[in-house]
């Protein structure tokens, strides 16, 4: 599968790190989808005259790692499960094709705005040495020190980079999805979802969204965190994603 979605992928124009940081969405609207690998391959298909693919060194599939933290009540995780407005994540995340290595908060307020806050590590176990107990107290919305946070899930996955030839829209495309779970020790493999999310600039036009209703892909709501945290703790509380693993397991023919 990953051979013929480098095929698809060596038809498109190609756009730099470079220039791809110099786009700034600034008035930003973003919208998560869930599809199947079949579904990706006809999306990328079509959308070969509309968009261009980031490509860094000449890879066009970067490999992402990211291991999340929170406390031992799980309060990160039930923040969001019971519909909190106000919630963030705490993870390190990891470029693997780079050797980038950064301690980040993603903050959600209750206007529905999506923050992310970062400081750069040498190294994927660093970051107490490197001042992410002060970030942590100086950025996070909810009062939980560093000290009291620890490993929880870790995911690893493929990220596909697409923006439109107008640059007013970015894609994420992320692919070959999987969990560990640093507590229990389970794994789940999610290889046949791919996760899609669109970042436009305000209202502008997005030929993707034309696509993606034409292949029947719509808007749905997904958290790596979450999911990975619903599928690989027993017993914990999870019943407000059973609808989401249901619809994840439609997709995907995988039974969860």
């Amino acid at each position: 599968m990953l051979t013929d979605c480098s095929q698809i992928l060596d038809g498109f124009n190609t756009i730099s790190l470079d220039e791809m940081s110099s786009i700034r969405l600034m008035n930003r609207i973003d919208s998560k989808y869930l599809a199947n690998e079949t579904q990706l391959y006809r999306l990328l298909e079509m959308a070969g005259d509309d968009y261009m693919v980031q490509s860094i060194d000449g890879i066009r599939q970067s490999e992402y790692r990211t291991l999340y933290l929170d406390d031992r009540f799980n309060t990160m995780y039930l923040h969001h499960h019971n519909g909190h407005l106000t919630r963030q994540k705490v993870r390190i995340r990891t470029y693997v094709d780079t050797g980038d290595h950064f301690f980040e908060i993603k903050l959600k307020n209750n206007h529905g705005r999506t923050k992310k806050k970062r400081i750069h590590l040498t190294g994927a176990d660093t970051f107490i040495q490197e001042g992410a107990a002060e970030f942590v107290q100086e950025n996070a919305m909810l009062s939980i020190p560093l000290s009291d946070m620890m490993p929880k899930v870790a995911n690893h996955f493929r990220r596909i980079t697409l923006v439109n030839n107008a640059k007013t829209e970015r894609l994420t495309i992320d692919r070959h999805l999987s969990f560990h779970n640093s507590e229990t020790g389970l794994d789940r493999n999610m290889d046949n979802l791919v996760v899609i999310e669109v970042k436009r600039d305000g209202n502008t036009y997005s030929p993707i969204q034309d696509l993606l209703r034409e292949l029947r892909i719509f808007p749905s709501g997904f958290s790596k965190y979450c999911i990975g945290m619903a599928l690989t703790t027993p017993d914990i509380k999870r019943n407000l994603f059973n609808e989401r693993i249901r619809k994840i397991e439609k997709i995907t023919s995988i039974c969860l």
